[in-house]
């Protein structure tokens, strides 16, 4: 349910600008300059606040005189002139201030500004400022130890260098690479009318084929050839997921696949639709896949953000067209709870909607830019229990198991809101009894502490009973709902990641069940959550899952292996190992000592993290920057074989990395791409962050060990994994992305600017997939598809004006890279 409105906020025009003057203020701070201008013809009456969203935290006392910046809760900061008169038409305010850590893009900079007037009228959303451009070297480097180079042109052309264009004939046709493929230069034509012959029980997927082949024509020369669907073993092939195995046989006249089960003939239908050219040719041959790892994941955080159930849909439709088949939904979180729960309706009345609510009916405030109108954010909606089931079905219907995520005790403001608002309303009809009963929070909590997103007030009371009573009613309706939609539920994942120390320790229900049982630590009560937690799941018939906090005990400054809760029905998915951090082998510490691991590593697979050190890339950027040759290259059971640089340019230390056991490879249960949310403000944007990184996740997760790891010379490694590499590169550049191009609904996926320089006389150009095409403009005008093809260096005038771009076979551009004139 997504909120709709026809209110057009109504008040006066600001004009904001934002500029990072300096990130060598000190090592964890940078200076900005805030400039805000009332361009309308009235004046705002004294008492206006201006209030904003940034992930980086002002320093209160740094601001300019006369000003002060309050952080409110959150990411939610506010900008008053205390002795201020009226904001006369005209007058510019000019604030500037110190924040933490540093700010080298786009994202770094704040936004979702809107105006409270002093005279009590609504709010009113500005948007977002206009951002100076981050030129200098103090602006483009984090401090002055950041050895890491800008993404800039030049740096792109180095690294575009390493690789060539392949003929066509040394690409390969299925994506990802399958076990054995043979082609024999044979072809067979289908026509949307194709002869489908399978299986009583591939009905589903019979149905899919048939819909995919709709876009066909309807006639082709020599006649249709026809297709047979049908349950067989498949021997040839060499996996731990059997089932999953298939053959694909294509003859002139006739295709067949068999596949050990459903699921592995669904997955020979995606090879075969990789295969199968628009005007319905198939080359002949034959392909005997099976995957490697049996757990093949990507996560999507729609509580930072909400994606609506097309958006999903969609999401899932690409997953399984890349044999994906696990769905990690993140529904709740400090910003969002987006499932409707029919117990308890402020989950979703409350905890769904994000804004200042101007009739005093309670929300949550503004994140991430969201704005301060509830019913048109982006930080607004949740699912019905109809849309949920629609979402159920579908991933059920393409063998993608839905895992939705409750995040607790941590990351759960949402939940913990809305519950207070539900006591609030029950004490005032007098209901105190009902007020109690499902309480996430101690009304007399003392704790002080700061999350990592800077929430004071995100953690659930772990020690009162009505917190089980939450989770068990929480649980037991989206149990329903999985019986409802006729899909089964193995797994709930709980979060469990990032409670920030000092939680608990002020509240006197926590004291009290700590003394209570003879406690002398917070790891104690937080055990017997997690204990508590499982057994409610249990009794359900579902098992848990968490982040890797939820396994790990602190000894001293180390964490460690929890031995209490190591087992198969005890799931633990590991995120926090960023090089350098000391965590990078945290995975493989946990499954040798018996947890069933799913590998999240932030350093390779969280898609929220920045492409590439550019100002104008969107994302973060903590555990370094993810480009879509991280996910490729990342080696599942020997992380350290292809260690990149820390997220600052240094190389870490990987000697004292623990190696897995024969024990602890069985229990890696396969990897999981994450997309959190908080930058993933639209569809395109989400569009733009999953891909094409989600399909070097599938090559990874699906295709055979490419064995880089097991070659003992680290150069001879590296040429061997660079080899791989090219290959895939020009896979996605010359087949996979024109392939999505051509979908009902074209992807917006990244298109990656071009590298560039200028020596010479000569512009020389190159792209980071081999196969898209670099169109140029030398007149100063931005390229078009229509604008000169880069093939050969070409001669320039020191006085033109050099644009490139990146262009899919659409005509749809990257960002157009400048030379002459600005950093590019």
């Amino acid at each position: 349910m997504i909120p709709t409105t026809d209110r057009t906020p109504s008040g006066p025009a600001i004009a904001i600008a934002w500029e990072c003057l300096s990130n060598y203020t000190r090592d964890d701070a940078f200076t900005a300059r805030l400039t805000l201008r009332n361009d309308s013809n009235e004046a705002i009456a004294p008492g206006w606040a201006i209030c904003f969203n940034t992930c980086r935290k002002v320093i209160a006392d740094s601001v300019s005189p006369g000003y002060a910046i309050e952080h409110l809760n959150g990411d939610l900061f506010r900008l008053t002139m205390p002795a201020a008169d009226a904001w006369e038409p005209g007058v510019s305010h000019t604030v500037e201030y110190e924040a933490l850590h540093w700010a080298i893009s786009i994202t770094d900079a704040p936004l979702g500004f809107y105006l409270l007037p002093g005279d009590g009228a609504q709010p009113t959303d500005l948007g977002d400022p206009e951002i100076a451009p981050f030129a200098r070297p103090e602006q483009r480097h984090r401090m002055r130890g950041d050895l890491l180079p800008t993404a800039d042109a030049a740096w792109r052309f180095e690294q575009n260098a390493v690789l060539h264009l392949l003929p066509e004939s040394a690409v390969g046709r299925i994506t990802p690479r399958p076990q054995s493929a043979r082609f024999d230069g044979r072809h067979c034509l289908l026509s949307r009318h194709a002869p489908l012959s399978y299986d009583r029980t591939l009905w589903n997927e019979a149905s899919l084929l048939a819909s995919m082949l709709g876009v066909l024509p309807g006639v082709v020369p020599g006649g249709s050839g026809d297709i047979c669907l049908e349950i067989g073993p498949v021997d040839e092939v060499a996996t731990n997921v059997p089932l999953e195995a298939y053959c694909l046989e294509i003859e002139p006249g006739r295709v067949r696949i068999r596949g050990a089960s459903p699921h592995g003939v669904f997955n020979g239908i995606q090879s075969l639709v990789q295969l199968l050219g628009p005007n319905g040719e198939l080359p002949a041959g034959r392909v005997v896949d099976a995957p490697r790892f049996g757990y093949r994941g990507m996560m999507l955080d729609v509580a930072r953000h909400f994606a609506g159930v097309t958006t999903v849909l969609r999401l899932l439709d690409c997953m399984a067209g890349y044999k994906l088949n696990r769905f990690h939904f993140h529904l709740t979180d400090d910003e969002g709870w987006r499932l409707a729960i029919g117990a308890l309706p402020e989950l979703t009345a409350v905890g769904a909607r994000r804004g200042v609510s101007l009739d005093g009916s309670p929300c949550l405030p503004p994140s991430f830019g969201s704005g301060a109108d509830p019913e048109a954010s982006a930080g607004s909606g949740f699912y019905t229990a109809s849309e949920f089931i629609t979402i159920l079905r579908h991933a059920h219907a393409r063998h993608i198991e839905v895992i939705p995520e409750f995040n607790m005790p941590g990351h759960a403001r949402a939940a913990v809101t809305a519950m207070r608002a539900r006591h609030r309303r029950l004490v005032q009809a007098g209901e105190h009894e009902a007020a109690e009963e499902y309480l996430l929070s101690d009304p007399d909590d003392a704790s002080s502490y700061e999350s990592v997103q800077l929430w004071h007030d995100n953690v659930i009371c772990i020690a009162l009973p009505s917190v089980d009573r939450f989770i068990d009613t929480v649980v037991g309706e989206v149990c329903m709902l999985y019986r409802e939609a006729g899909v089964p539920l193995h797994v709930i994942h709980t979060g469990g990641d990032e409670v920030p120390p000092g939680a608990w320790l002020g509240s006197p229900r926590c004291r009290a069940l700590m003394e209570e049982r003879g406690w002398s630590s917070v790891q104690q009560l937080h055990d017997d959550f997690l204990e508590r937690c499982r057994a409610i799941l249990a009794r359900h018939g579902v098992e848990f899952a968490g982040w890797d906090e939820t396994a790990l005990v602190r000894e001293g400054e180390r964490l460690l292996p929890n031995p209490r809760f190591a087992g198969p029905d005890f799931h633990v998915y590991v995120w926090n190992n960023a090089w350098g951090s000391g965590q990078e082998d945290c995975a493989y510490r946990l499954a040798n000592a018996g947890y069933d691991v799913v590998l999240s590593n932030a350093a390779n697979l969280y898609f929220d993290l920045a492409y590439a050190k550019h100002p104008q890339e969107p994302g973060y950027y903590w555990a370094g920057f993810v480009g879509t040759r991280n996910a490729f290259g990342f080696c599942p059971l020997d992380v350290g074989a292809m260690a990149d640089l820390d997220p600052m340019g240094r190389s870490p230390l990987t000697t004292t990395l623990q190696p897995l056991d024969v024990a602890g490879r069985g229990r890696i249960a396969g990897l999981q791409g994450q997309l959190w949310g908080e930058n993933a403000r639209s569809r395109a944007r989400l569009e733009y962050l999953a891909l094409p990184r989600l399909i070097g996740l599938a090559e990874r997760a699906w295709a055979p060990d490419p064995g880089w790891q097991d070659i003992p010379e680290p150069d001879r490694r590296a040429a061997w994994a660079l080899r791989d590499w090219n290959e895939f590169a020009n896979r996605l550049g010359q087949r996979e992305l024109p392939r999505l191009d051509r979908a009902r609904r074209p992807w917006d996926y990244r298109l990656p600017p071009p590298g560039a320089i200028l020596q010479g006389g000569l512009l020389q150009a190159n792209v980071a997939l081999p196969g898209l095409a670099v169109h140029y403009t030398l007149d100063g005008l931005d390229p078009t598809a229509r604008s000169p093809r880069y093939v050969a260096p070409v001669p320039v005038d020191a006085a033109q004006v050099v644009k490139l771009a990146t262009f899919d076979t659409r005509g749809r551009a990257s960002r157009i890279v400048t030379l002459n004139v600005e950093p590019a």
